[in-house]
């Protein structure tokens, strides 16, 4: 895609969640907008930051590696601060490395074991990851997720880590035609959040990643503050069956 369409394509989403922002009382300030890149090339993503994106999210590790270090490489070359890489995909313990090194944002972590290795890791390469622990709040433990019943003792855990951040929740709730169907998933992740935010020690939970493409106004209603946007973006991509996380 060129790169004067995918500024258009920005342009658009920024429209749309300052209009959603509006209908819901909040500032599009609010809202970061995470560019979910997976099976696009460097050059556009390359395209998209220099238009002004400020996040972008990569959901499997083998394709970003090469990708972070191509796109971060040509925006240093022509004067432009790489975006904040969020990885957006489940995540097995033996590439936590690969994560806490390249990345600075998980949105995906849901075990204590995996928080550990990360912790780890992250303090091993002398830098602190920040991250976002995934709910499953529609009962699909396909897609990954701590049920809500054990995101205490999660969250509890996480509170030694020194290496890793908990900010906040992010959830994928089950796909739906109807952006409508996805409001109560929505709702509910807001809700654990305020929840937990009146106990001991939760009021660092000041995220909620929820929304993509064809969602992401509900999720902004409904209190949103990152959502996950691919094909509104970067354009549609080929199928593939690797999860629901933009």
């Amino acid at each position: 895609m060129s790169a004067d369409a995918i500024a258009e394509r920005l342009q658009v989403l920024h429209e749309r969640i300052a209009a959603a922002a509006a209908r819901a009382g909040r500032r599009p300030d609010e809202i970061t907008l995470v560019g979910v890149s997976k099976r696009k090339p460097a050059s556009d993503v390359v395209a998209a930051v220099r238009a002004g994106l400020t996040h972008v999210g990569e959901n499997y590790v083998q394709e970003a590696l090469a990708k972070v270090s191509e796109v971060n490489a040509a925006l240093a070359a022509g004067g432009t601060p790489r975006p904040c890489w969020h990885f957006i995909g489940r995540l097995q313990r033996n590439k936590a490395r690969h994560v806490a090194i390249h990345f600075d944002r998980i949105e995906t972590l849901d075990r204590p074991a995996l928080g550990d290795e990360l912790d780890r890791r992250a303090a091993a390469a002398g830098r602190t990851l920040e991250a976002l622990v995934q709910v499953d709040v529609s009962g699909e433990p396909q897609k990954g997720g701590v049920a809500p019943s054990e995101l205490p003792a999660l969250l509890e855990k996480s509170e030694r880590w020194q290496a890793l951040r908990v900010v906040g929740l992010m959830a994928i709730p089950a796909a739906s035609e109807d952006p409508e169907q996805t409001r109560p998933a929505f709702a509910r992740l807001r809700e654990l959040r305020d929840a937990l935010a009146a106990t001991s020690g939760a009021g660092r939970l000041r995220e909620l990643s929820m929304g993509m493409s064809a969602d992401f106004d509900v999720a902004i209603e409904e209190g949103a503050t990152i959502i996950r946007v691919g094909t509104a973006v970067f354009g549609p991509r080929e199928p593939f069956q690797g999860g629901r996380n933009e």
